[in-house]
């Protein structure tokens, strides 16, 4: 009897404990009351822990009696601690309501596809640079982008002038003329007005860097064959917002900044504000600047006007005054004498005047209407010769957003005038050039199903373009396609494909390295077409409550033909013409991301491109591209306390114009922030080892009165340190 006693006690001992045999609770998003599928729920203090399936149910086992506290992690969301006291009596799931995160708001909805859709139900392939990444690049160059895309898998900013360190961009190894850029979906970066375009474009106001490879004509029309890179500006908030910067450099360059921003029901604006000096720079004492002795100056005020819950204006004008001058140290200092006199000097305005006006016709409907207008002026001067010219770009778009069941419709109409007038130049040279386009498009996302997205478009681009030597008439029928397929909750994979074109321009990467000398008018030169795609598989994964993993493989082709090539004629002139040769750029990307606890972060990034252009004698190679290069960058983060990374780039060899071979070169930097409450401290190391391409032979050849430049493949200016101040209100 003693025995049985004993035995029914330590089974009442035993249910007590473990009183709770099964536990169920659900978790959804508050917003769309949708299931979460991969969330992670702990027991603290013990070592229970479950996930929620497919349908975004957890289900939980023998959870110890007493007062218990539940841990509600998902990424991307608003970390949830649920008290109860166990047992807990069920009729049905406890239904558990996630935040997002404000961190991650800005982060997944992205615009450049005009559906506002988040980016992971997006069929069309969108890479985004977030507001985190961005205030990080901004601290290593307050000045523009340029850090921002250099260090971004698959693109590369290259260089176009030794003196003067003017550049351009590159997507998937093709020229910067096959690459569009937006800012906040304005056009106002093409032809002339490309040449120092990412060099006048401040980091300080935005909020998300939005970035589609391969053909994008459909919403965006010509010279969007390699992709389209949308810088999208911030939006003021109900809550006042003031962030100032100042940095210094051991290169002598002084940057200071402000941007604010606030907004109540009826009104709202922002405010950003640049100013940057950098000092001529002479790293390896050859008498001539590796960076340019620079004052430029930005301001960009935006007015928002709110007149109801469904209407929203927008009227913004930007306005860019940039003087650089290079060359001769001496000349530069302003020491020049008969042994000293090679200069070269960019004087540029550029005013780009917006206005955004979008209104809700229902809840989910969307009419848009965008219109700009910019204005480039450039001047450029070498020795016994200068360039002057001015730009005009009027753009006007109308869209229709139309959302039904299961699908988003878009239906729009633009038109696009670009005039370009060459200054001081007798009318046989002179390298005038209008285009004028009319654009019609529509474009279709549907969700066929819960796993499987089809997005496809159409357009319709009539384009007129001229000067004094021939005007010719073209229309362009620009199909695209993508699809998103879902397998499950952690594999996906994209795939799309489409036509673009590319009018005829005189301004592109190797005319800049002659500063347009020389160069004859356009003359029967007709539009470059191409057809190309992208395809990706996507893995994402938690492995614990402390590790999450993320990899993207994506291959991507693109074939241009009737391409224009430089060419020179027989009295030293250079023109343009149409070869029947293609271009053809073909490989893949590799990316991986692995965060641990949130505060380690490491994030890899591998392209491989084979780029050939038939019309090239001896080596088909694309010139200044590598075939292999690797990205590597070590994170650590206490948010709004400290971070420190270190990074690492690896370029290989690149064939130059002359047919030789670059060495390849590795080149590293370190960064580290500091948070003092409204006062952040950084300092960074940028290519600290210093490679640069002096290093290897001397970039300038000949006397110093009639010098010339190799073709810049790296480094000019060597390592750079700088370090500054920000506040934030």
């Amino acid at each position: 009897m003693q025995k049985i006693i004993v035995l029914l006690c330590a089974l009442v001992c035993t249910v007590s404990a473990y009183a709770q045999e099964t536990f169920k609770i659900i978790i959804k998003d508050q917003k769309s009351k949708s299931t979460l599928n991969g969330v992670t729920i702990l027991v603290k203090g013990t070592n229970v822990i479950a996930k929620t399936g497919e349908n975004g149910t957890a289900s939980f086992n023998n959870i110890p009696a007493g007062n218990q506290t539940l841990i509600i992690r998902y990424v991307g969301y608003a970390e949830q601690l649920i008290p109860l006291n166990f047992p807990v009596k069920q009729t049905g799931p406890l239904e558990i309501l996630l935040a997002e995160s404000e961190d991650e708001l800005e982060e997944v909805i992205v615009s450049s596809t005009r559906t506002s859709r988040s980016i992971q139900n997006t069929p069309t392939r969108v890479e985004t640079i977030e507001l985190e990444e961005i205030d990080e690049k901004s601290n290593m160059r307050p000045a523009n982008v340029s850090m921002i895309l250099h260090e971004s898998t698959g693109i590369s900013v290259q260089q176009t002038s030794a003196t003067s360190a003017n550049a351009s961009i590159r997507i998937q190894g093709l020229d910067g003329r096959y690459t569009q850029l937006l800012k906040d979906g304005y056009a106002s970066f093409g032809n002339f007005a490309s040449g120092l375009s990412i060099l006048e474009i401040p980091p300080l106001d935005l909020s998300q860097v939005e970035i589609i490879k391969g053909p994008s004509s459909t919403l965006y029309g010509a010279g969007a064959i390699a992709g389209v890179v949308n810088f999208i500006s911030r939006t003021p908030k109900e809550k006042a917002e003031f962030n100032f910067i100042l940095n210094q450099s051991n290169v002598g360059q002084t940057n200071i900044g402000g941007f604010g921003m606030q907004r109540n029901k009826k009104f709202g604006y922002s405010l950003l504000a640049l100013a940057n000096f950098q000092k001529a720079y002479d790293v390896d004492k050859d008498d001539f600047t590796e960076l340019p002795k620079t004052k430029d100056f930005t301001i960009h005020p935006k007015l928002f006007f709110y007149p109801n819950e469904k209407a929203t204006l927008i009227i913004g004008n930007a306005f860019t005054k940039s003087d650089r001058t290079g060359g001769d140290i001496f000349v530069v200092n302003n020491d020049a004498d008969a042994a000293h006199r090679y200069f070269e000097t960019n004087n540029s305005i550029r005013n780009t005047s917006t206005l955004d006006f979008s209104y809700k016709t229902n809840e989910k409907d969307l009419l848009r209407v965008k219109t700009s207008f910019n204005y480039f002026k450039r001047g450029i001067s070498i020795p016994d010769y200068r360039f002057d010219g001015i730009n005009y770009n009027a753009y006007t778009d109308i869209s229709y957003l139309k959302n039904i069941k299961n699908q988003s419709l878009i239906f729009g109409a633009n038109l696009v005038y670009d005039d370009f007038i060459e200054q001081n130049q007798k009318l046989s040279l002179a390298k005038n050039f209008t285009t004028k386009t009319g654009g019609l498009y529509a474009q279709q996302t549907w969700d066929i199903t819960t796993k499987f997205k089809l997005e496809s478009g159409l357009r319709a681009d009539f384009v007129h373009y001229f000067n004094a030597f021939y005007r010719k008439n073209e229309v362009f029928v620009l199909p695209r396609v993508s699809a998103l397929y879902k397998f499950n909750d952690k594999w996906s994979s994209r795939i799309g494909g489409g036509l673009g074109y590319k009018t005829p321009t005189l301004f592109t990467e190797q005319t800049e390295t002659f500063q347009y000398q020389n160069l004859l008018p356009l003359n029967n030169v007709k539009a470059e077409k191409s057809y190309g795609g992208t395809a990706d598989v996507n893995y994402k994964t938690s492995i614990g409550d402390d590790w999450m993993i993320s990899l993207n493989q994506m291959f991507f082709y693109t074939r241009i033909t009737n391409s224009t090539i430089l060419l020179q004629d027989a009295t030293g002139y250079f023109y343009f013409d149409n070869t029947n040769l293609p271009v053809q750029s073909l490989g893949f990307e590799t990316n991986a991301k692995i965060i641990f606890k949130e505060y380690f972060k490491l994030f890899a990034g591998y392209t491989f491109t084979n780029a050939k252009a038939d019309y090239l004698s001896v080596v088909k190679d694309i010139r200044l591209l590598p075939k292999n290069k690797l990205n590597l960058a070590l994170l650590y983060e206490k948010e709004r306390n400290f971070k420190m990374g270190l990074e690492g780039y690896f370029t290989d060899r690149q064939y130059l114009y002359n047919n030789q071979q670059t060495s390849p070169f590795w080149e590293f930097g370190f960064m580290a922030e500091k948070v003092f409450g409204k006062i952040s401290v950084f300092i960074n190391a940028e290519n600290f080892t210093d490679t640069r391409q002096s290093r290897y032979k001397s970039v300038v050849n000949g006397s110093h009165l009639n010098p010339s430049f190799d073709d810049i493949w790296t480094h000019t200016e060597g390592r750079t340190f700088n370090a500054g101040i920000k506040l934030k209100l």
